[in-house]
């Protein structure tokens, strides 16, 4: 298995003296042999070993994280150059996400000017509120690191919120969990990660008191709180065990059954396994290869780096038995050490984990995460009988987007594109309104939901590609400042709701976002929202709505039915106007009504009888060639459809019947349209209703159903006068 993930080492010792650090303060003691930082020489080395092994493994992202000791005493030139020296190495093989993780006292306004010109992320190490942190991270006169690190936080996430990557946090169960976890959700970070103190079976874990499962109480205080509070930043350890627990994979080595792909690269070029088997024994990571001698081929050949990829086969019986192993994957390989046996052991944490994750599991199964909505019974009766004005609609509003804030978590966990959710994090905290108005769009819903039904294992391509679009679209709204790389999807770039840029030829593209506008680069040229190359959506404006005509979304196929590829200019217009005429002949109430509740039109092929979405609130699907009187009979059909699809996401009217569930939308949406019914159609409809109300319903829905029968008896009688 090829590398994707690589350390470097480029600082050997600290200006701290953390007692809790795995380099200096465990059982490997390599680092006082080695050059206490990494040389031009050995860096420029390094990079060409990380582009040959990309280029023949057609690695698509490499990941690099400058490392230490601590990497900031490198210095700002030293990195500067590293960071020139690792792009102009893998520039035309693959595209390189560069971070650094520091303990962040000697950040400043430089090095941060330094890295947003060289375009490296920015973690850093912290242990929670003061008290926590000086604990352990302290300098070796015990004077306290906690002022300099806040400062260094509170510069990244005022000043440099495009660089802030997020926190890292060892746990110390002596420590206060929920006083933790509320100093480091103050910070406003992107993600957090809890990380459990390295120890081994011969140098357990301290556990006070005795308590087998200290780490797990202490966590779980901290998951039911995060939980309780909404999940207010992305967890690595907690979103994992829910991913795994579904079928996806882990975020972090330390759980799950996906293969390591890790490599780390001393100060002297030396590759070695992963840093925590530093606190196994002296020598444990190393491997007796170099970056002058092997190629990063033959260091994956050793044995430690296979003793890491085997997955299931290579845990110990008991984990192969456990029956949360999925989740677990035996935990970090480090803590399995023992002597005698070495890593062929459960975690000395094994009690903790198990505990942990069948707490979480528990969790999410017995109460799933999703926001509480309420809806007035006056807005229930109102939609029932067909009545619903524009507030009511409105009411469904909010639901939704939750509901589409709710799929976008999901889908990034699924993709797990942390870079392109940093990017959608950071565009929130300039403009929450903008990213929620983004994450709303009835196409973006789609998206997200095909993902998050998809899981890891059938997750396309372009579906885990268009997280970085909806993240550059993000930055343009919020007026970030930021380049992200984009999938080019059938010859195209696509940004959504803004339009799609032709890019012939290349498989990415990078999008420039600046100002509120955007360049893509196509060719080795940045081509603006003015080239002839970009298709923009469309609107159409008419009796005071202002509609997108989405002709070119990726993800407008949601509705079942065969969709229409961009029109031409004249075509457009022709369809623009036949839906103007549709909506001018509309009672004021409905128009006010599909102000509240319609945003998108996409063009379907001619022929087929329309549609709305249930992942797509908000869009109507209608087909080309029928004329004013049709489309507008369709156009109310499916906006009613849509606002029935709203209110079951958000009630059960049909005890879970999915049969009656369709029974009911078939006859809510000709129910809006039964004055332009012929009478066989009124029959068929006063039928169905009846067919609605015979049978056992939840009181919710039997009091809807009540209404639609009402609504229907207020129908003229087949052969009766009616409009037409």
């Amino acid at each position: 298995m090829p590398f994707r993930q690589f350390v470097l080492k480029v600082a050997s010792r600290c200006d701290l003296a953390c007692d809790h650090c795995y380099v200096y303060e465990h059982a490997d003691t390599s680092w006082r042999g080695r050059p206490m930082v990494m040389s031009d020489e050995t860096a420029a080395r390094v990079a060409d070993r990380i582009a040959e092994h990309a280029a023949e493994h057609r690695i698509q992202t490499t990941h690099v994280v400058f490392h230490g000791g601590e990497p900031l005493l490198a210095g700002i030139d030293r990195l500067r150059r590293f960071s020139r020296t690792l792009r102009r190495a893998v520039e035309g093989v693959c595209d390189l996400d560069l971070r650094i993780h520091t303990n962040g006292v000697l950040l400043s306004r430089a090095f941060c000017d330094m890295f947003a010109d060289e375009g490296v992320k920015v973690g850093v190490s912290i242990d929670g509120d003061r008290a926590a942190n000086d604990l352990h991270r302290r300098y070796a006169n015990g004077r306290s690191s906690y002022d300099q690190v806040v400062r260094a936080i509170t510069l990244l996430r005022d000043d440099y919120p495009h660089l802030y990557a997020g926190l890292l946090c060892t746990i110390d169960v002596r420590n206060d969990p929920v006083a933790v976890y509320e100093a480091l959700v103050a910070l406003r970070p992107p993600r957090v990660d809890f990380l459990l103190p390295h120890a081994t079976w011969d140098s357990p874990p301290l556990r006070p008191g005795g308590r087998r499962t200290a780490y797990a109480d202490w966590l779980t205080a901290v998951h039911d709180r995060w939980r309780a509070d909404g999940r207010p930043v992305p967890v690595r350890m907690f979103d994992s065990i829910t991913l795994t627990a579904s079928g996806g994979d882990s975020q972090t080595e330390s759980l799950g059954l996906r293969p390591s792909d890790l490599v780390v690269i001393e100060t002297d070029g030396s590759y070695e396994q992963a840093d925590s088997l530093k606190t196994a024994y002296d020598g444990a990571p190393a491997t007796g290869f170099d970056v002058f001698r092997h190629s990063l081929n033959e260091a994956a050949r050793h044995p430690g780096f296979a003793a890491r990829q085997g997955g299931l086969d290579s845990l110990a019986d008991e984990c192969r038995r456990c029956p949360l192993v999925t989740s677990c994957g035996g935990g970090l390989y480090a803590h399995r050490y023992r002597t005698g046996s070495g890593f062929a052991n459960p975690s000395v944490y094994c009690a903790d984990l198990f505990r942990l994750i069948s707490h979480l599991i528990d969790k999410e199964r017995r109460n799933p995460t999703a926001p509480v909505h309420r809806l007035p019974v006056a807005t229930l009766d109102a939609l029932a009988s067909g009545s619903a004005g524009a507030d009511d609609v409105a009411r469904l509003r909010a639901p939704q987007l939750s509901g589409a804030r709710l799929a976008a978590g999901r889908a990034a966990a699924v993709v797990a594109g942390q870079e392109s959710w940093s990017v959608l994090v950071d565009a929130e905290r300039a403009d929450r309104d903008a990213v929620d108005d983004l994450l709303s769009h009835p196409y973006v819903h789609a998206w997200a939901a095909r993902c998050a039904a998809a899981g890891p294992a059938r997750l396309t391509a372009a579906d885990a590609g268009h997280l970085a679009a909806v993240a550059a679209v993000a930055a343009v709204r919020t007026g970030l400042a930021v380049k992200v790389t984009v999938p080019v999807t059938g010859t195209f770039v696509h940004l959504p709701g803004l339009g799609r840029m032709r890019a012939d030829g290349q498989d990415h593209a990078e999008v420039d976002a600046h100002d509120g506008s955007f360049a893509v680069r196509v060719d080795g040229r940045w081509l603006s929202e003015d080239s002839l190359l970009w298709e923009p959506v469309r609107t159409i404006e008419a009796a005071g709505l202002r509609l997108l005509l989405d002709d070119v979304d990726p993800y407008r196929d949601c509705h079942g039915l065969p969709v229409e590829d961009r029109l031409t200019g004249e075509t457009a217009a022709e369809w623009g106007e036949v839906v103007r005429s549709a909506l001018a002949s509309l009672t004021e109430d409905q128009r006010a009504a599909m102000r509240a509740g319609l945003r998108v039109l996409t063009p379907l092929k001619a022929g087929t009888p329309g549609a709305a979405g249930r992942t797509a609130y908000g869009a109507v699907a209608l087909p080309l060639g029928a004329g004013p009187e049709t489309t507008a009979r369709l156009l109310i059909e499916h906006f009613h459809r849509a606002q029935l699809g709203a209110l079951l996401d958000l009630l059960d009217l049909t005890g879970g019947d999915p049969s009656r569930e369709r029974l009911l939308c078939d006859v809510y949406g000709l129910l809006s349209v039964a004055g332009l019914l012929g009478d066989e159609e009124l029959a068929r409809l006063t039928a169905a209703i009846g067919r609605i109300t015979d049978g056992a319903l939840p009181a919710v829905g039997r009091r809807f159903a009540e209404g639609l029968a009402e609504a229907a008896a207020r129908l003229p009688l087949p052969g009766h006068s009616r409009r037409r």
